[in-house]
């Protein structure tokens, strides 16, 4: 099986797994706990809190775990339930749903290559919401938004600025500090962690407003048991994401190109936001004329693992928000197919690929 699906997850690094397994297995306590047990996992989650902290140069002190991105990003929203939010018209559904939760909320529209450019960033500042929810990197097209610029350009005039940063994590620097965001979600599963852990990293200006209630858990933002296991291994797999990042970027961007250059040959291709910044990895196109979901079930037969679009919406017959929001029109938007590869890829699964890929746009 040829895996080019990391968009949705990314395999388990036996590395994490091997820190991980003292927690699932002998070193069982509750880090609530004031014994030995319970400070050892206590002091396995500060650990991971620092690596994590080091992966988004952000202090540790400012990271709260959660479940995942999509539990971060809700509480990231939380604090502005009562308020008016804008988001990105090509933003995550757990983003895009937890803000119609809100007193109001209002859609930041993208241009073709799915980019908020000056003009929609004029017209949000016009509109004065108290916070702008803003990917770093889609997870669709790998369009990477200009996170610094937006906030330089919002925060003077009042608005926090929350930004997704699930996809760019691993795959390009993400520095909290140099952001200049007031809050910013990440993921463990796609820097080859464990899933159901995650995180919010919050500016002290402008800290979360919890909505889960309990025990005073993470600074009493998080109320709950710590999944310590995950949080280990979250921390283990940013801090091989930290050494290893270069390296990663260099392998995927060079698989990547050779999946452009055969694809921009083919007469049947078209190629979504590629006149934009990208993630290293991530490559969406359509075979003109040919059902996404068709061909992604026709891949899967022959042992190749790809996506039509977002993983947390699939089984959806609906074209993709993403596309839409871009302007391309259903018919085309319907033709997508998402590759997203890994350092692990080959170039031999690459030219696999494109052989097939080739024969079904015949």
């Amino acid at each position: 099986m040829i895996y080019f699906d990391n968009n949705a997850t990314t395999p388990l690094d036996e590395r994490v797994l091997e820190a991980m397994m003292p927690f699932l297995k002998t070193m069982y306590g509750n880090p609530s706990s004031v014994h030995r047990f319970g400070r050892i996992a206590k002091s396995a989650i500060e650990t991971a809190r620092e690596q994590v902290a080091a992966l988004v140069d952000a202090p540790p002190a400012q990271i709260i775990f959660t479940s995942g991105g999509t539990e971060a990003n809700n509480l990231a929203l939380h604090r502005y339930a009562h308020a008016t939010i804008a988001v990105g018209a090509t933003e995550h559904p757990s983003v895009l749903e937890a803000a119609k939760r809100a007193r109001a909320h209002h859609c930041i529209p993208v241009n073709a290559q799915g980019i908020i450019d000056d003009e929609a960033l004029a017209a949000l500042i016009a509109l004065r919401p108290d916070m702008a929810s803003i990917m770093l990197a889609n997870n669709e097209t790998g369009a990477i938004q200009p996170i610094a610029h937006i906030a330089e350009c919002l925060t003077p005039h009042g608005i926090c600025v929350h930004s997704d940063a699930v996809q760019a994590l691993g795959k390009i620097p993400v520095s909290f500090a140099q952001l200049g965001v007031q809050l910013l979600s990440i993921s463990s599963h796609k820097i080859y962690g464990p899933k159901g852990c995650g995180a919010l990293i919050f500016d002290k200006s402008t800290p979360p407003q919890s909505s889960m209630l309990g025990g005073g858990q993470e600074q009493d933002f998080r109320s709950g048991t710590e999944n310590v296991a995950a949080i280990v291994g979250f921390g283990k797999a940013a801090e091989l994401a930290k050494n290893a990042l270069a390296q990663r970027h260099e392998a995927t961007l060079a698989l990547k190109q050779q999946l452009v250059l055969a694809l921009e040959k083919m007469p049947h291709i078209t190629l979504f936001s590629c006149h934009t910044q990208q993630l290293p990895n991530t490559v969406l196109f359509g075979l003109d004329g040919i059902d996404g979901e068709w061909v992604l079930l026709k891949l899967d037969q022959l042992g190749i693992a790809v996506s039509s679009g977002s993983a947390c919406a699939s089984g959806e017959a609906a074209p993709s928000h993403v596309l839409l929001a871009m302007g391309i029109s259903p018919d085309v938007a319907q033709t997508a197919l998402r590759v997203s590869v890994s350092h692990h890829n080959t170039l031999t699964e690459i030219l696999k690929f494109v052989e097939i890929i080739h024969s079904l746009g015949k």
